[in-house]
């Protein structure tokens, strides 16, 4: 599997966002999948020792579970996206019952009295189709650079570290995972790839809204 994104597919999905133009040394960390007791709380920790700010594409149903997490996510200043409400898989569901689990997110915000204009959507497994690619062109749908594989079982802690460091370039927007699934390698790898970055005198940076 693919650290980073083969050169093509961002040819064949220009409207969608994969990497920051950039001649600087400028990184772009976001995370999935959260808020979660555990992960989450590692995560905010961790930036919040380097300084660093990131972008939290986070789970409606999540924040519904654990609301006092994602007020911490967003006390701490960083930036949401929408991940869907039941992290949706867009291949295979009908593009009026996407946009309304995508929705729905929206509506957690309003239940938890969040006035969160959110304008940056991430599909579940980077899954969509063309035509809710359209029903949802209020969003800036953003996508990845560099796939930490983090999730994956059989991958080991030092090798998703080594492998997602190689797969960096300035610009790239990573995606890491604070889900209980990914917790092992994320522990392991987010600290180590921030200090490395931070080295070689590398800025990570809000995404672009």
């Amino acid at each position: 599997m693919f650290h980073r994104v083969p050169f093509f597919i961002p040819w064949l999905y220009p409207d969608l966002i994969w990497r920051i133009p950039t001649g600087q040394k400028e990184l772009f960390l976001t995370f999935d999948d959260g808020p979660v007791p555990g992960p989450t709380d590692f995560v905010l920790e961790t930036l919040k020792k380097n300084n660093i700010k990131a972008t939290f594409f986070c789970i409606g149903d999540n924040i519904r579970k654990h609301p006092d997490i994602f007020k911490k996510v967003v006390a701490n200043g960083h930036a949401i996206g929408n991940h869907t409400f039941n992290h949706l898989k867009g291949w295979g569901t009908a593009t009026i019952e996407y946009v309304k689990n995508v929705k729905r997110f929206e509506e957690q915000l309003k239940i938890e009295n969040y006035e969160l204009k959110i304008e940056l959507f991430r599909p579940p497994y980077g899954r969509i189709t063309r035509s809710q690619i359209k029903a949802l062109q209020h969003y800036k749908i953003i996508m990845w650079d560099v796939l930490t594989i983090d999730y994956r079982q059989k991958l080991s802690p030092e090798a998703c570290l080594k492998n997602s460091i190689g797969a960096t370039r300035p610009g790239s927007i990573i995606v890491f995972h604070d889900s209980l699934k990914a917790g092992r390698n994320l522990m392991y790898a987010l600290p180590r790839f921030v200090d490395h970055f931070l080295e070689q005198g590398y800025e990570f940076k809000l995404l672009p809204e």
